[in-house]
């Protein structure tokens, strides 16, 4: 079986501020729905990337599930071949933008 994945960041940035919200983030999608056996974590990671930058959120959220994403087995080749596909749908800028927070997570 897979490591269970914790998240805590929701906690240590809105905790005391807005709890339900860090419980929700913590407990609820970090903790019950990325560890459903139902998706691998490492298309979990595909499924995010896709879905923010379809958004055109382009934060350090997205870099964190880039991160994440080749923590969890998805090359830099794949990387580029999601990001590309994506673009067709998602826009051409998006993928630019993508493509650099892509590029400092895989060191080139």
């Amino acid at each position: 079986m897979a490591e269970k994945i914790v998240q805590t960041a929701g906690r240590k940035a809105l905790g005391e501020f807005a709890p339900a919200f860090a419980h929700f983030n913590d407990d609820v999608l970090f903790g019950e729905n990325w560890n459903n056996p139902d998706i691998d974590v490492k298309t979990r990671c595909i499924i995010t990337v896709v879905a923010l930058m379809a958004q055109g959120i382009m934060d350090d959220s997205l870099k964190y599930h880039i991160e994440n994403a080749k923590e969890h087995g998805v090359s830099q080749k794949e990387m580029a071949a999601i990001v590309t596909h994506v673009a067709f749908y998602a826009g051409w800028p998006k993928a630019w933008a993508v493509f650099q927070l892509a590029k400092e997570v895989y060191g080139q």
